[in-house]
C-alpha cells in the first residue's frame, strides 16, 4: 500500500508539483509546505528567548500584554514575503498551518514562553473572509495550536466594521481607522482567561492593538501576541 501511496503521488506530482512555499522550487518527498533549504535559512528573530524584544517595546505605553513575539524578520524581497505572499493571496492556507506548527514547536523550546488557555486569531471581516476563503491568521493559529495545545477560538473575536486598507497609512491613521472595528461575541468565554492574539504580520501593531483594547475592556483577560512576521 505504501509503495502504490508512493507511486501515485509522484505520478501525481508530475503534473501537479508541490512547490515550497519561500523559493517555489519542487519539494522532495518528505518536505511539507517548505523545502529544508528554506527551513534552515528562514531569518528567524529568536524574539522567544528575550522578554524585552522589539515587539514587545512596540506595545510599551500602547497596551499592557502579558509577552509578545514574531516568528521571522520581513524584509522586502527575503523569502518571507514570498511565504506570506503565498499564503494571503495564492490559497496556501496549509502553507500558515505549517508555519504555525513550526513556529509552535520554537515555543515550546523556550525557557520563557508562558503557554496560554486560549489562542484567537485576528478575526476578518465576513466581506473579505468570503473573497479569500479562509483567514490566514486561523490558519497560523490552528497550527500553532498542533503544537501548543491550545484551543482556538476563531468564533468570539469579530471584526464589525470593514476598514480600509491599512497599507500605507501612520501608525496613528492606521489606529484611527480601527476604532470601533472589533468585538467581543461571549466575553464570558474568556474571563479570566491568558489568551494568544495571533495574527500574520505586524507592521505598527494597530491593529493588533485594537484588538486588545476590545478583548481587554469586554473581557477581563491577560493578552499576549504573537505573529508569523515582524516587519521593522
Amino acid at each position: 500500500m505504501d509503495i502504490l501511496t508512493t507511486f501515485l503521488r509522484d505520478f501525481f506530482g508530475l503534473f501537479f508539483p508541490q512547490l515550497c512555499g519561500a523559493c517555489g522550487k519542487n519539494l522532495y518527498p518528505g518536505e511539507v509546505e517548505i523545502c529544508l533549504a528554506c527551513l534552515y535559512s528562514l531569518p528567524k528573530t529568536n524574539f522567544h528567548k528575550d522578554v524585552e524584544n522589539k515587539v514587545v517595546k512596540q506595545f510599551w505605553g500602547r497596551v499592557p500584554i502579558k509577552q509578545a513575539g514574531a516568528f521571522l524578520h520581513f524584509r522586502k524581497g527575503n523569502r518571507v514575503q514570498h511565504l506570506l505572499h503565498n499564503i494571503k493571496y495564492n490559497k496556501r492556507p496549509e502553507l500558515a498551518v505549517r508555519m504555525g506548527e513550526l513556529y509552535g514547536q520554537e515555543l515550546l523550546k523556550s525557557g520563557t514562553f508562558i503557554r496560554p488557555d486560549v489562542l484567537i486569531p485576528v478575526p476578518l471581516h465576513p466581506k473579505k473572509l468570503k473573497s479569500r476563503g479562509y483567514n490566514q491568521s486561523a490558519c497560523l493559529a490552528e497550527g500553532l495550536s498542533k503544537s501548543l495545545g491550545c484551543l482556538v477560538l476563531d468564533n468570539v473575536l469579530k471584526r464589525a466594521l470593514f476598514t480600509e486598507t491599512q497599507t500605507k497609512k501612520s501608525r496613528f491613521a492606521r489606529y484611527e481607522n480601527l476604532q470601533d472595528a472589533f468585538e467581543v461575541a461571549t466575553p464570558e468565554e474568556l474571563e479570566g482567561k491568558h489568551v494568544l492574539l495571533v495574527d500574520d504580520v505586524i507592521t505598527t501593531g494597530a491593529t493588533l492593538e485594537a484588538c486588545i483594547v476590545t478583548l481587554q475592556e469586554k473581557a477581563r483577560v491577560q493578552v499576549s501576541v504573537c505573529a508569523l512576521a515582524f516587519a521593522e
